[in-house]
Parts: structure tokens; sequence; C-alpha cells
């Protein structure tokens, strides 16, 4: 072979490669293994978190579903679907989305202010049947970094028209707090009456990994035409592929931060925290990552400051997310891996106490076993003084219960405990509030005083 074949030779080589990078799918690759969740496939090169399309043979029809990359060994990829992926065959193709560009970078969501009043899933697809969004501008789901220097200081408190967390666990604009509670104790009746209530611009509300049927109830009976009006609702219901779950709590900060960028203040509602961290923890044992703590892998520890760090203050002057995350506690136990870790990466906790719900009491919030780490910086000296005060009666209240009760303690023995007595039921009225009942920050301070004072 002669130099000048060899030239030509390297040209059209060349002119080859450039030809593959301008089409859309650049390379295949084919599946090998399907178990569980987890698919392998071989003779593709994407980086982990980047997306391809698996090739789907129905008979004569073809269609195609995607998959995300979430883990490799030596030259094969697990990847994990992101929806349904029936009709699946050994050795089906594999493309990559966009190119060489198969990151997460290369995924674009919808965001704006035409998603206000809307419901969508994790991937911004309608679910409501009211039509396209139109209007919208596309941004990917990953944010820089904030410099943590340049967040606003929380100085101001926000009106979530509860009145015991107005007054006794005050909410600063830009704070993150954990609602603790166990199944069927009120957590979503709470949340629907702060997101209708609140003085908050925006809200955002991602219904993360909880059963369809409560979705729609949600929508409808809690949060209902007056929360909707001015809320994004992103839905990832429990039947959803983690993959899908873990995107749709992603997606409803991302559009906090496109708010909060916007100047605007906004409330964002998490139900729940822990079918995150679950979400995370199927997809970390099903790639082989080893359970460490109560059967959760190392990553979900990982994955909740991340997912929590990016909501809070902006810079000075700009917008702000105050965040609400449930989080489940298993059999009531406030000591469960996903809780302790919660508490220690958010800015307060609220705790909902069955007990109290099975006695009628509603919000059932559990006072004593509840703070807010920034309430110091948000109300006035009265206010907290008052508030101290509050606490101190009802708590000298329930450590004497059992001794009121069976008639073992009599008037005149401790001036605090006969106090307390006196004061119970007028405290217990204050901690109890309806369902439609809205009571304002001055209202609650005000009422706050005339028990205390």
């Amino acid at each position: 072979m002669n130099r000048h074949t060899q030239v030509w030779r390297r040209r059209l080589q060349q002119l080859s490669q450039g030809i593959e990078k301008s089409m859309p799918f650049q390379a295949s690759g084919r599946i090998v293994r399907a178990a569980g969740m987890i698919l392998e496939a071989v003779g593709l090169e994407i980086p982990v978190g980047g997306v391809c399309r698996i090739e789907l043979k129905n008979g004569s029809e073809v269609s195609y579903a995607e998959a995300e990359v979430v883990g490799f060994s030596d030259e094969r990829l697990f990847l994990m679907p992101l929806e349904e992926i029936s009709g699946l065959q050994s050795g089906a193709r594999i493309l990559p989305l966009m190119g060489e560009s198969t990151g997460q970078s290369a995924r674009k969501f919808p965001l704006g202010d035409s998603l206000l009043g809307r419901v969508v899933d994790g991937s911004g697809k309608p679910l409501d049947g009211k039509g396209p969004i139109l209007d919208v501008v596309e941004d990917t789901l990953s944010t820089p970094l904030l410099n943590p220097l340049n967040r606003a200081p929380i100085k101001e408190q926000i009106d979530v028209g509860v009145r015991a967390i107005n007054a006794l666990l005050s909410v600063g604009r830009g704070q993150r707090m954990g609602l603790f509670a166990g199944s069927g104790v009120g957590k979503s009746v709470l949340l629907g009456m702060m997101a209708r209530y609140t003085t908050a611009d925006v809200i955002v509300v991602g219904l993360i990994g909880e059963r369809g049927r409560e979705v729609k109830d949600f929508i409808d009976n809690i949060l209902g035409e007056e929360g909707i009006r001015r809320a994004v609702v992103v839905a990832a219901p429990a039947d959803e592929s983690p993959l899908k779950r873990l995107q749709g709590a992603s997606y409803a900060t991302r559009l906090a931060e496109h708010y909060r960028d916007q100047g605007r203040s906004v409330l964002l509602i998490m139900d729940s925290l822990t079918r995150y961290a679950m979400a995370q923890r199927e997809i970390a044992l099903a790639i082989g990552e080893p359970p460490a703590t109560k059967g959760y892998p190392p990553s979900v520890f990982a994955k909740l400051p991340k997912l929590v760090e990016r909501t809070g203050n902006g810079p000075e002057g700009g917008g702000s997310i105050t965040a609400f995350y449930t989080v489940l506690t298993e059999g009531d136990d406030q000591q469960d891996p996903i809780a302790d870790s919660a508490r220690a990466i958010l800015d307060g906790h609220i705790v909902l106490s069955r007990q109290l719900a099975e006695s009628g009491h509603y919000p059932a919030i559990d006072i004593e076993a509840s703070i807010s780490r920034v309430m110091v910086e948000v109300v006035s000296k009265e206010q907290l003084k008052s508030a101290q005060t509050f606490k101190q009666m009802l708590s000298l209240y329930q450590r004497n219960r059992d001794l009121i009760n069976v008639g073992a303690y009599q008037m005149g023995r401790d001036p605090a405990v006969d106090q307390a007595i006196q004061f119970y039921p007028v405290l217990a009225d204050f901690l109890q509030q309806g369902i439609h009942e809205k009571v304002a920050l001055e209202d609650a301070s005000d009422q706050l005083f005339g028990i205390i004072h």
C-alpha cells in the first residue's frame, strides 16, 4: 500500500467518525443480562448518570424505553429502566440518548410560571389532563453549589397559618424543617394547612413514593383550589421505578430553586424524605452496594444532605426556599436511621404524636419533643420568653399527669404544679386548630401573650 492510499484512508476514516458524531445515536450496545431491576449491557461507554434508550420489540412494533446508568463493572454497564420494559429481549439494542452528551446534563426539564396550578410527573409531563404545558424554559436538574458564606442569614419569620407553629415553633424564611410522624397521625392534613395558609409566593409540592390514591386526595381535598392556584405538584407515586422517585424529588427541588432565583419566597413541601431514601436503597442494593445501618447502604446517607442543602436562602437580597420534609418513623421509633440522619441535617423538627391523634387532638404536635433551631433569631424576646413559659407549664403538667389523674396530688403542695393544672385546659385548647381555621402570625402571638400575661 503506497503512501498516497494511506493518506486517503485516514481522511475517509476521519470523515466517517465525523458523520457518526453528528448522528442522533452515534453507537449502540446490547443487553446481555436482566436480573431484577438491573439490566447489564456491553458495547457502549456511558458515564454513571447517563441516559440511553432500550429498543423493545412487540411483534413487528418497535418502541423505546429510557434507562439510566447506575453503575458499571469492567466493560459492563448496569442500567435501571425509568419506565415499563415489556417486550425486552436478550441482545436488545441500547442507544445513547444524545450522542456524546450522554450524561444527566443532556436531559432538560420544564421550568417556569406556566407550571403553576399544574400536576406533573417526575419528568415534567402533565398528569392533570389540562393539556400540554406551554411557554416553559428548560434546564437540567443539576445546579452549581451555593457558597455557604453567600447565603443570606435567616432573620424573618414566615407565616404558615398554624397557631402552634407560628407561636411556639416559629419558622424562619429559608429554614428546613422535618415533620416526623408515623402513619395515620395527620401529617398530610398539616402540610395542606400550611400550603393553603402560608404567605409564601410559590408552593412546590413533591409527593414522592406515596400511594397513588393519596396523590389525588391530597390535591383535591387537602391542598384545595386555594393552594393549587399558586402551586406546582410533582407526583412520583410508589408504583414508579425508584429512579423516577429520585428524579421526582430532584425535579421538585429544581423547580423551587428556579423560583428562588427569581427572587421569590418559595415553600417546598416534600412528602416524604423517607421514601426518597428508600428509593436510593433499592438502587444501591440492586447494584451490589453492601447494607450498613439497618439495611441502608452508605450512599443513602450521602444523598440526603445533597438534596436538603439545595434549599434555604439564596444570596442577600434574593429569594428563599422554606422547606418541610416529612420523615416516616417506623413504629413511631424516633431513632430510625433516616429520622436520626434527617434530624442532624435539618434546622428543626416537628414531631406528631400518635397518642394525641388518637385522643382527637389535632394537629397532633408534640410540643415538648419538637424544636425550631432558628426561633431565637426570628421572634421578639417577649415571644421567646412566653413560649418558654408555655412549654414549661405544659411539661410540668405532663410529668405529673398520672398523679393528678389518680388523685394522688393535692392542690397547694407545689405552686408551679397548681398553676400548670389551672392553665392546662387553656394550653390544650391553644394547641388545637380546625383544618379550615387560619391563624396568622400576629393573632398567634397575641393569643400566646393573652395566656401567659
